[in-house]
């Protein structure tokens, strides 16, 4: 089976990006930051502090995650119940980003996110796939931007599906995910060593996505 790594700050592009390389190489596209969601909107639920890790850890025995697949897209599930939709909005990035600071939040989902590269050829996006998750995939992708471009890209998505959020909103929230990815004790936010560094800074989408394909393509992987 085939791995391929992309990591990145968020509002970088990985996970639009990794969904449309994996739909043309046919790969599985894991969405990690979702996993990472939905521990966080069980926290939000069951009102448990999510920067708690004291209140948070003693129940993750509760909480079943699960990927599903349907006509190429990716679907979330918790307890049994699909919440794919659940997950987005600036919040529950926020939640997320405290979530996945805990060592046993990681711990917990590092199993499930390690499985499917013994099924599948997988594209994984995330903070830590390459250095931590899947050291040893075949190729590692670190995708970065400006802050400022990539506040842009996520205040237009927002914008797009109706939130009433301002572009300064959109900018604070990733510079404070920013400064938590990389400032956590546990898998900081970096590029691995053999990491191959790409900055869609002013890129349109297919720039970018046309930019991944040639280089998984150039390393013989597809």
């Amino acid at each position: 089976m085939t791995s391929i790594a992309i990591d990145g700050p968020a509002g970088a592009g990985k996970s639009t990006i990794a969904q449309s390389v994996a739909r043309t190489l046919e790969f599985i596209y894991v969405d990690t930051g979702a996993l990472y969601r939905a521990v966080g909107l069980f926290a939000l639920q069951n009102n448990i502090p999510h920067t708690d890790d004291a209140a948070l850890i003693p129940r993750l025995s509760e909480i079943k995650v699960e990927l599903d697949y349907q006509d190429g897209q990716q679907l979330i599930f918790l307890n049994g119940r699909d919440v794919t939709g659940d997950i987005r909005g600036p919040e529950m990035g926020l939640i997320a980003s405290d979530v996945s600071a805990f060592p046993a939040v990681r711990d917990f989902l590092l199993g499930l996110q390690r499985e499917m590269t013994t099924k599948y050829n997988v594209i994984m996006d995330g903070r830590d796939i390459g250095t931590v998750v899947l050291p040893g995939a075949q190729l590692k992708i670190f995708l970065t931007a400006t802050p400022e471009d990539r506040a842009m890209r996520r205040y237009k998505e927002f914008i797009a599906k109706g939130s009433k959020i301002t572009y300064d909103q959109v900018l604070g929230d990733i510079q404070r995910r920013d400064a938590n990815d990389i400032g956590r004790a546990t898998a900081p936010l970096k590029p691995a060593q053999d990491a191959v560094m790409l900055d869609t800074t002013g890129n349109e989408f297919e720039q970018s996505v046309a930019q991944v394909l040639k280089i998984i393509r150039e390393r013989g992987l597809a």
